[in-house]
């Protein structure tokens, strides 16, 4: 469960911190006002976090932080796949955050800006929080004096952590349904529910998977704030990510083959009725083709002028029953 997170009330509403550290210690926290004026010296960090911001107070902070039009302009739209684009000044990073309730993901948008002593998030529809992580960073300030791309690897290691979370929550929905389908079978119901899972899943799988590639390139190509020390980090939360991806991807396979499961078992539910169906037509064919027969009233018929006619009809119709019964069933149609 994530914490709640604390504003400052000196904070309008959609700054939820505004933190300017100096070798990895917390120095003070800088106003709106201030933070155009605010001087960002070597081995100084201003670490500014936004949750759903209007318009207004998102230009104003960028703007007053010398991002320049385009990036601007960048961050004001709403995305919905990760990407990463390096504007030479700084580098966006935007990653899609995935959070489970009541069985169903719910998707969200999480922007980080790595600039040259300065990192910019911006929360939209998420409900977790970056507290947990400032915290702990907080009190390791030897993590915390690397900078801006070190803290930003942190992030993206924190929104993978959350999709392991997601992933094991609908890890356990799809362990109920394939349950439900093992046991009863696939009903009307099962089946849109089957289907809306998938749908879910392939939509988890898309905002996940363009995460890999883009922690690659920030592992490897020279982006402008990207220092060198730090490009191992973004590599292992690839690896990561990629793990997740493939969780993903594997519940989707479980959902497909309980469901072609499920199918298969009921056809061979069918194929066992028709079969005991078409024995038991067969057997009871002989003593209805024999009543038939006998019921026409012919004059002259097999054994109806002797005593021991009847028995012996009765008995010759249960012995060819029998026979048919004991083959069937040795047959295991019945």
């Amino acid at each position: 469960m994530s914490q709640q997170e604390t504003i400052s009330p000196s904070f309008p509403d959609g700054l939820v911190a505004s933190v300017a550290y100096v070798r990895g210690q917390r120095f003070r926290d800088v106003p709106l006002d201030e933070i155009k004026t605010h001087t960002i010296a070597q081995e100084h960090l201003l670490w500014i976090g936004l949750r759903n911001p209007n318009a207004t107070l998102l230009e104003r902070v960028l703007k007053d932080l010398g991002i320049r039009p385009k990036a601007r302009e960048e961050m004001l739209e709403v995305h919905r796949r990760p990407k990463v684009i390096d504007f030479g000044h700084c580098v966006l990073v935007v990653g899609i955050t995935v959070e489970v309730g009541q069985g169903r993901p719910s998707f969200g948008e999480t922007q980080i800006v790595i600039g040259d002593g300065y990192l910019v998030t911006v929360r939209r529809g998420a409900t977790a929080n970056h507290s947990g992580l400032r915290e702990r960073l907080e009190s390791a300030p030897d993590l915390l004096r690397r900078g801006s791309d070190y803290v930003a690897s942190e992030l993206l290691d924190l929104l993978v952590d959350r999709y392991v979370e997601a992933a094991a929550k609908l890890e356990a929905v799809v362990e109920g349904a394939e349950q439900k389908l093992m046991i009863r079978g696939a009903k009307d119901a099962d089946i849109r529910t089957i289907y809306r899972q998938r749908r879910d899943l392939l939509r988890v799988h898309t905002v996940i998977s363009p995460l890999t590639e883009i922690c690659r390139r920030l592992a490897t190509l020279e982006m402008a704030n990207i220092d060198a020390e730090a490009r191992p980090y973004f590599s292992i939360v690839a690896d990561r990510v990629k793990r997740v991806d493939e969780l993903v991807s594997g519940l989707r396979e479980t959902l497909a083959f309980a469901f072609e499961a499920s199918l298969m078992m009921a056809q061979t539910q069918q194929n066992d009725i028709m079969r005991r169906l078409a024995a038991w037509a067969a057997i009871l064919a002989v003593p209805t083709a024999v009543a038939g027969i006998y019921g026409m009233n012919f004059e002259f018929m097999p054994g109806l002028q002797t005593p021991w006619g009847f028995p012996l009809t009765l008995a010759g119709i249960g012995a060819v029953c029998g026979c048919l019964y004991w083959r069937f069933r040795k047959a295991g149609w019945l």
